[in-house]
């Protein structure tokens, strides 16, 4: 599973010319699941995007997280995060997972989420959306579950 994390001061999703997701300052999260991905992928990612700290504190230190300025987050599921582009010029997206197993854990990451205690929007799964984001730094981060299972140097 991976993630695709950028700060934002706002975002929004629109699916056919509505508006159907916005949130303010805080972090929209584009999230790719792959096939094999689990519950432990979802809550590792979850855990991680809730706690990042970067945010700055009062010195200009990236020291705070998400929960602490009481930040939302837009989750938008997104496939393409799982390409291969090893060969040729047209991307493979033979590893995503399909539909009926990546929508699942979409919601489990954005539960995971909520139950940390902060406000979640969503995109539409598997709907042709426009995403307008207001990266704020610009500040992007690139988090993928398999790290969890590499040992420490």
């Amino acid at each position: 599973m991976r993630a695709l994390i950028q700060r934002v001061s706002q975002a929004s999703v629109s699916v056919e010319g509505h508006v159907v997701a916005a949130i303010e300052q805080g972090l929209v999260a584009l999230l790719g699941v792959a096939k094999g991905d689990s519950e432990a992928d979802a809550r590792y990612l979850a855990e991680k995007t809730a706690n990042l700290r970067i945010f700055p504190d009062e010195s200009g230190k990236f020291n705070l997280s998400t929960l602490d300025v009481s930040g939302e987050v837009l989750v938008v599921s997104q496939f393409t995060l799982i390409a291969s582009t090893r060969k040729g010029r047209r991307p493979s997206f033979t590893e995503a997972a399909p539909p009926e197993e990546a929508e699942p854990l979409v919601n489990t990451f954005v539960q995971f989420l909520r139950s940390a205690g902060l406000k979640v929007e969503t995109g539409r799964f598997q709907q042709h959306m426009l995403v307008e984001i207001h990266n704020d730094g610009p500040f992007t981060i690139f988090i993928d579950s398999e790290e969890r299972l590499k040992p420490r140097h």
